[in-house]
């Protein structure tokens, strides 16, 4: 069969998918053991501990750009061991962490550490599978080892800290660290590490950083400092400038870090639009699911763990079925009906009541878990199909990339739950407030999903036909 993989290739895939896995449980369980960090190591205030997670979103947003063109330039397959090892070591540092200074600085080395591995993993798999079913099966793969990682975050964070220590969530990290490390050591090819002649862009390197950090830091302490507050405001303008510079370099450079040409093509720019929607509405709405299994529903922060139980599941289901459904669809088929039913699963999010509705729960977060991931699935697949080998690094970073900018849309969605809260607060109950608030944001990231479908129908069909 042409999508079969083969025993190496499994084993390859394996290995790329536990780098995956690992980057992706770190993200989630550090979200759920942060208030145990914050007792065992004194942080001064929630605003500080916040930084636990921010430390690390930041340099991995903003790097991504650079290191997927330096995974040309000097070897995908050792860039990736060497962003392995780093991670595995930060890891390590973290799970020592003596005072807050010392996490904060291993958790921006994990950060740096993670923009290294997000796009030579992908673009090893380009390399590793050829276009096509065999490709697409690792994507899938991939996509579903990525829920996995979310769930067992969600919920194995508050196993352990119920019966061990904040600490083994980073030394756990260490441990699947090696075994990737291990793995990509005997088991990937050196052909991989073929290298471009071009020189590396480096006023554009600097421009796309300091953009990206600059409008991802923005947006992440904009919520507690306040959207019209001068850090805010000064650091989003920094991003608005720093990226408007960058693509004027990138016009006039004749090696640039992303070439525009690239960045243009109908099937990397519609599919990167598809990919930040589908990544900033999903990602929202899980933080507002929280919010309602918590301060609605009075949840512990372990059941409210299980409560995710249905969205990783069919997130799971999803990603190992989207081989097929890519198949029967076609990538633009399966990008739209994957945002469908994830528009279709959160608005009906509106709905959930004050008290029980756990089965309604359970099906629109499967809903929303099972179209978000068949979505990823898809627009990765859309986003590396028809490009040159010396173009996949590129494309890697750029498909990882709305990943880390879907913060954009948790703070929106977070905007709307606010106002909507504080309007709703002066006639009726605080609960009752809370609700109505994040049914307004719910029904809002439902609606945008489904505008993605009609962007993705609009311009991606005829392209999009020519490559499947």
């Amino acid at each position: 069969m042409a999508d079969r993989l083969g025993a190496k290739g499994w084993l390859i895939l394996v290995t790329l998918c536990g780098a995956t896995f690992m980057t992706g449980l770190d993200f989630s369980v550090v979200t759920v053991v942060l208030p145990e960090i914050g007792r065992d190591l004194d942080f001064a205030s929630t605003g500080s501990l916040q930084w636990v997670a921010t430390a690390c979103l930041l340099p991995t947003a903003s790097l991504l750009p650079l290191f997927s063109r330096v995974s040309d330039l000097i070897g995908r397959r050792r860039l990736f061991t060497t962003g392995v090892a780093l991670f595995s070591g930060f890891s390590l540092l973290a799970g020592l962490a003596t005072d807050p200074a010392m996490l904060i600085a291993a958790r921006a080395g994990q950060g740096t550490s993670a923009a290294v591995i997000a796009p030579t993993a992908i673009a090893l798999m380009t390399t590793a599978f050829s276009e096509g079913p065999q490709r697409t099966k690792a994507f899938g793969v991939n996509g579903a080892v990525l829920s996995l990682g979310f769930v067992l975050g969600t919920l194995g964070g508050g196993v352990i800290t119920s019966g061990l220590n904040w600490r083994w969530t980073m030394l756990i990290l260490v441990i699947i660290g090696a075994l990737v490390l291990l793995g990509a050591t005997v088991l990937l090819p050196r052909t991989t590490d073929t290298r471009s002649a071009a020189r590396l862009d480096i006023p554009g390197a600097v421009l796309a950083s300091v953009g990206l950090f600059a409008l991802v830091y923005g947006i992440s302490t904009g919520p507690e400092a306040g959207w019209a507050s001068a850090y805010t405001s000064g650091s989003l303008s920094l991003a608005v400038v720093a990226l408007g510079a960058f693509l004027l370099v990138e016009w006039r450079d004749v090696a640039p870090l992303i070439p525009l040409g690239l960045l243009n093509k109908p099937t990397v720019k519609w599919s990167g639009l598809i990919g930040f929607i589908t990544f900033g509405m999903c990602g929202g709405t899980t933080v507002l699911l929280s919010l309602y299994m918590q301060d609605v529903l009075r949840y512990s922060a372990l059941a409210t763990g299980a409560g995710f139980l249905a969205e990783g599941t069919a997130a799971l289901i999803g990603g190992m079925l989207a081989a097929r459904l890519i198949g029967a669809l076609g990538k633009v088929g399966a990008m739209a009906t994957g945002l469908a039913v994830q528009g279709l699963g959160t608005g009906a999010m509106f709905l959930l009541p004050e008290d029980g509705g756990l089965a309604l729960l359970l099906l629109t977060s499967g809903a929303m878990g099972f179209g978000h991931v068949l979505t990823v699935v898809s627009f990765i697949t859309t986003m590396t199909s028809g490009l040159r080998d010396d173009e996949q690094g590129v494309a890697g970073g750029l498909s990882q990339l709305p990943q880390f900018l879907g913060a954009i849309g948790t703070a929106g969605l977070a905007a709307i739950v606010t106002a909507r809260t504080n309007v709703l607060s002066a006639t009726t109950s605080p609960t009752l407030a809370t609700l109505g608030g994040l049914h307004t944001a719910m029904l809002t990231a439902g609606i945008v999903s489904l505008v993605g479908v009609l962007l993705a129908a609009l311009f991606l069909r005829r392209p999009t036909a020519e490559t499947s």
